[in-house]
C-alpha cells in the first residue's frame, strides 16, 4: 500500500513536499511516480521515477517546476513542488507507474493527499 501525505493550502508561487511512504514493499525496486485527480477531470500524470537507474518523467504542465527523487533507506518517494499555480490543485496520488506507448499508466496508488494553491 502507499500513502501520500505533505499536501495543504498554499499561496501561489509557494511550494509543497509531498512524500509518500510504502507498506508491505520495497519502493527501491519499483518504477514509483505521482498522478493528479481534479473531481470531473480526466487523471494526468504528473510524474515517474525509474527503479534502476532513476530516471524521471515530467508532464509538461510540471516541467521545470516539480522534482520526484527517492530516498531508498526510507522507502520513500517525494515530490518538491515549486512555483505553484492555482491549477496544481489537486488530490495528488503516488503509485506505481510503468510507461506505455501512449504514455504513463499508474497502478496501486492507496491515499491521496490534498493541494490547494489559492491567495
Amino acid at each position: 500500500q502507499l500513502q501520500a501525505s505533505g499536501g495543504g493550502l498554499v499561496q501561489p508561487g509557494g511550494s509543497l513536499r509531498l512524500s509518500c511512504a510504502a507498506s508491505g514493499f520495497t519502493l527501491a525496486y519499483y518504477a514509483i511516480g505521482w498522478f493528479r485527480q481534479v473531481p470531473g477531470k480526466e487523471r494526468e500524470g504528473v510524474s515517474c521515477m525509474s527503479s534502476g537507474d532513476g530516471s524521471t518523467y515530467y508532464a509538461d504542465s510540471v516541467k521545470g517546476r516539480f522534482t520526484i527523487s527517492r530516498d531508498n533507506a526510507k522507502n520513500t518517494v517525494y515530490l518538491q513542488m515549486n512555483s505553484l499555480k492555482p491549477e496544481d490543485t489537486a488530490v495528488y496520488y503516488c503509485a506505481v507507474c510503468r510507461q506505455e506507448y501512449y504514455g504513463y499508466e499508474y497502478d496501486h496508488w492507496g491515499q491521496g493527499t490534498q493541494v490547494t494553491v489559492s491567495s
